[in-house]
């Protein structure tokens, strides 16, 4: 049997940058298991009293553009400047077994080798938005822990993955080099939401066509209403390499005065605050999911989906149906 925790000794751990009470933290807060859940909300209750707030940065982008490429040469410029990143990587778990290869740290082997980052793979869970169910939860014990920067790195799924715009406080869209059509491929959902996007791989034979892809995207991006958290002249796009690690200065810089800016014009509380909202709803929207699994709600819910899967009652009337029957129609 497993050694119950030492909730206590971990906040201690945490607060002073332990690395091993971190990962046993995050652990923690990622397990399904009730007990461990009760524990993980008194952790988080107490770290929450340190009041430390790091950089919370959401990156997106289709699977081989360079995700993992761009944050290794971004963070080990971080590093080189004295900050302290962690990275929370969330990779894609098989809708079949739940498994997840959690291979980040092989891809960016430089930077799990710096002592002043921290790399987390985590799996997504199946979790719709290209982050893990519980990464805000992580994100939360990272900054406890004293980093500056938290990256948060998504599965690259597409649209649905607007959803880690509720987790960072900005939200960068890493691209490829691409002729005309691919603008059209994005979806502009995404496009909407990103505050800064980067066209990777800006270098050698590719970098006319990166630079024509950001004209491209520049273009489209003025096209769009300026959004009230925006100062003048964002969103907008950049080249970078992470291969030959030019234009990550440029980039690091764009996202300190969007920041500065949102935290200036009061934009980045309220934006944490909205934030907050979110996931309380969320937590009690899988609450209610969770309590449907159970006795006499799952009973119930079998009856009507046997009714619906023979053609007695139609999905829309079984719902309502089953509402009224719990009292909520």
């Amino acid at each position: 049997m497993a050694q119950p925790i030492d909730l206590a000794a971990t906040a201690k751990g945490i607060l002073s940058g332990d690395r091993r009470a971190l990962a046993r933290a995050i652990t923690l807060v990622e397990s399904a298991r009730a007990d461990h859940r009760a524990q993980a909300l008194t952790l988080l209750g107490t770290l929450a009293a340190s009041g430390r707030q790091a950089l919370r940065i959401g990156l997106s982008g289709t699977p081989g553009v360079g995700k993992s490429t761009f944050i290794e040469a971004f963070g080990l410029m971080l590093t080189a400047q004295g900050l302290k990143v962690a990275v929370l990587a969330v990779d894609p778990s098989s809708a079949r077994s739940g498994g997840s290869i959690l291979g980040d740290k092989t891809r960016m082997e430089r930077l799990s080798r710096d002592p002043n980052a921290f790399i987390r793979p985590s799996p997504s869970q199946t979790q719709l938005g290209g982050v893990a169910r519980r990464s805000r939860e992580a994100v939360a014990l990272c900054e406890a822990a004293g980093f500056d920067v938290v990256l948060i790195e998504t599965v690259g799924v597409g649209q649905s993955e607007t959803v880690v715009a509720q987790i960072s406080d900005l939200f960068l869209l890493l691209l490829a080099p691409a002729g005309g059509d691919e603008l059209q491929g994005v979806k502009r959902g995404i496009m909407e939401m990103a505050d800064l996007i980067f066209v990777n791989k800006a270098d050698g034979d590719l970098k006319p066509a990166a630079m024509r892809t950001v004209a491209d995207y520049s273009g489209a991006l003025q096209l769009l209403r300026r959004r009230p958290q925006d100062p003048a002249g964002f969103p907008k796009a950049l080249p970078v390499s992470a291969l030959a690690e030019e234009g990550l200065e440029q980039a690091w810089a764009e996202m300190q005065t969007l920041a500065e800016w949102r935290k200036t014009h009061s934009h980045w509380t309220r934006t944490r605050a909205t934030q907050s909202r979110h996931w309380f709803e969320e937590e009690v929207r899988q609450g209610l999911l969770a309590a449907l699994r159970h006795e006499p709600q799952r009973g119930l819910m079998a009856g009507y989906a046997d009714r619906v899967a023979t053609g007695e009652i139609t999905p829309e009337a079984a719902a309502a149906e089953m509402l009224r029957a719990m009292g909520r129609g």
